[in-house]
């Protein structure tokens, strides 16, 4: 691979649904600015409660032995060629050396399973500069799915790029598939139990969604139930791939979701998805087998919460 590997997509990026999950700390910039589009601003009149206003992640000044520590969740797994950790504009709160590891974990690990992965080192304990894009190439042929991020102690990062080839998981692709709930294909809200927040119609809407603005959320549940959604697919058909995404939901995502199809030939109800755990700010993609022709797709989610986007892929039938 040619040296300069940022010409390849960077797969840890917000657009392609990459997630910081964990950070040991980030009491100065919220660790989701690590993976934001475009380079990092800076205001030198920003301040708010937490002091200088940064674009970028930073943690506290460590009065204690130890290191500050990230996980991003790579948008698409793959080859990782390169790795980029930008700190514009921090220089005299940088931190002054870092690290990363790798690890792949298949499926939709929580927070606890990831400490507990197995991970490699792809960069080792590096000096770095502050206010520059440090750049270190990466000779690993693994498929990755996660990255950590060290620093060591503290400090602050604008920007973390992870470069490479992509390699989505075989086992969950859409190739080939319709997606009979999207509404530019047809599909249509006929019924939901709640939309204090958001409109479920966003749930079946073209793109990707681009804020928690853009999905469907409820108010919060004291009554012990559950929200829930009815969506009438474009044509009665068969799924067989089915994407929950709880993209920009980190606090008040679902904690489980369950999904039901209408038979098209008696129209009773049958199981499509067995209530299943959901990771806050995760694109879950699950693979439906032999299931029925449907016309329509009820979506349980438990208790309440919001969810960007229900995509819902199969044959027409």
């Amino acid at each position: 691979m040619d040296a300069d590997f940022r010409e390849l997509p960077d797969l840890a990026a917000r657009e392609l649904g990459g997630s910081v999950v964990w950070a040991t700390d980030e009491s100065f910039a919220e660790r989701q600015n690590l993976i934001l589009p475009g380079p990092a601003t800076f205001d030198p009149d920003a301040f708010g409660h937490r002091g200088k206003v940064y674009d970028g992640w930073e943690t506290r000044r460590r009065r204690e032995r130890g290191n500050d520590a990230a996980i991003v969740r790579l948008g698409v797994p793959g080859v990782v060629h390169g790795v980029v950790v930008d700190t514009a504009w921090f220089k005299g709160n940088y931190p002054p050396e870092v690290s990363v590891e790798a690890a792949a974990v298949p499926g939709y690990p929580s927070v606890a399973e990831l400490l507990d992965a197995d991970w490699r080192r792809i960069v080792p304990r590096t000096a770095i500069k502050g206010d520059t894009q440090n750049v270190f190439p990466v000779a690993s042929p693994t498929r990755w799915t996660h990255v950590r991020l060290w620093i060591y102690p503290d400090g602050g990062v604008a920007r973390l790029r992870v470069h490479g080839v992509a390699q989505p998981d075989p086992e969950v692709s859409n190739e080939g598939l319709v997606d009979l709930a999207a509404s530019d294909n047809g599909g249509r809200v006929v019924d939901c139990s709640d939309m204090f927040y958001g409109s479920p119609g966003n749930l079946i809407a073209p793109g990707v969604a681009h804020d928690m603005r853009d999905g469907w959320e409820t108010a919060r549940r004291r009554d012990g139930g559950n929200d829930w959604v009815v969506v009438a697919l474009a044509a009665a058909g068969r799924v067989r791939l089915a994407e929950l995404d709880t993209s920009y939901f980190l606090h008040n995502a679902p904690g489980w979701a369950r999904l039901r199809g209408r038979a098209a030939e008696s129209g009773e109800w049958f199981e499509l998805l067995p209530r299943t755990r959901l990771q806050p700010d995760t694109r879950h993609r699950f693979r439906i087998a032999d299931a029925p022709s449907a016309t329509e797709v009820w979506l349980d989610i438990y208790p309440d919460g919001g969810m960007a986007r229900l995509r819902l892929y199969g044959d027409r039938t």
